[in-house]
């Protein structure tokens, strides 16, 4: 998201002829978005995007369970009363 925001940033100084980014070539201010594509790529090829969906998915399941248990007021499994 980083690379497509500075992306679209030097795009827009391109196009609109502002600042030193007027005189740079076509060429650098596309590399942004070349490597908002490699991220894309090695983040779905190697699973990072599953794994963190994964993440956030298992720790919503223990807030939620979390939030059951103190609304029932029972104790957590492992916890012993003495």
């Amino acid at each position: 998201m980083w690379f497509l925001g500075a992306g679209v940033v030097l795009l827009l100084l391109k196009w609109l002829e502002i600042g030193p980014v007027a005189g740079w070539s076509w060429w650098i201010v596309s590399v942004p978005f070349v490597l908002a594509i490699v991220w894309w790529w090695w983040a779905d090829s190697s699973g990072y995007t599953k794994r963190k969906a994964s993440e956030r998915m298992d720790r919503r399941k223990e807030d939620r369970l979390e939030r059951s248990r103190k609304a029932l007021r029972q104790p957590r499994p492992g916890d012993r009363r003495r």
